[in-house]
């Protein structure tokens, strides 16, 4: 008898089957770690067979993935918008998994500050150039990052940056220590 596949069961036979194919696995490759025949595994992946949960905890383990994440459900929204910060200089997108966690895109329109006003504050940053060049001061040295080009840095070590020769427009990753450490300053 098919069972239905609509709602949790058929997203765990999705899961199931997709992470088996990114990982490389046949069907007779994970039904040999989980100890199942192929056919009851190919029946679990196509709905034919009851999904019981003492199978689903050895097929997570043989996929070395957690059963949290084979059955929660992916939330409604996928598309977000951005929060306009400083007028059109800075939009910022929240990541849903790490909420404390932001993705900030700002146009950076003048040079560095002096090197007394760059700051140092726990966290850590990335950024990409999408266009334009930056300078990035990072302690005693100075970068110069083009388009296309990334940055990584432990945010203790005293930082600023600037444009170089016109607008530049970065995307920056900033984790929740940096993030404190920026709003102080009226950065974020």
């Amino acid at each position: 008898m098919e069972q239905n596949s609509a709602g949790v069961d058929g997203l765990v036979r999705q899961r199931l089957r997709a992470l088996r194919l990114a990982q490389g696995l046949s069907l007779g490759d994970l039904a040999a770690r989980a100890h199942l025949s192929p056919s009851t595994l190919s029946r679990i992946e196509n709905g034919q067979r009851r999904l019981a949960l003492d199978q689903l905890v050895v097929l997570a383990r043989a996929l070395d993935t957690g059963l949290d994440e084979l059955v929660e459900a992916q939330a409604e929204e996928v598309v977000s918008n951005a929060t306009i910060e400083h007028g059109v200089e800075a939009l910022r997108w929240r990541i849903r998994h790490t909420p404390d966690t932001v993705i900030l895109r700002r146009r950076v329109t003048g040079p560095p500050p002096a090197p007394e006003r760059m700051r140092a504050h726990p966290g850590h940053e990335w950024l990409v150039v999408l266009s334009g060049t930056l300078t990035l001061l990072l302690g005693e040295r100075r970068h110069r990052v083009t388009e296309n080009q990334c940055a990584e840095f432990d945010t203790m070590l005293p930082h600023a940056f600037g444009a170089e020769g016109g607008p530049a427009d970065v995307l920056l990753i900033v984790d929740p220590q940096a993030r404190r450490g920026h709003e102080h300053d009226g950065q974020e």
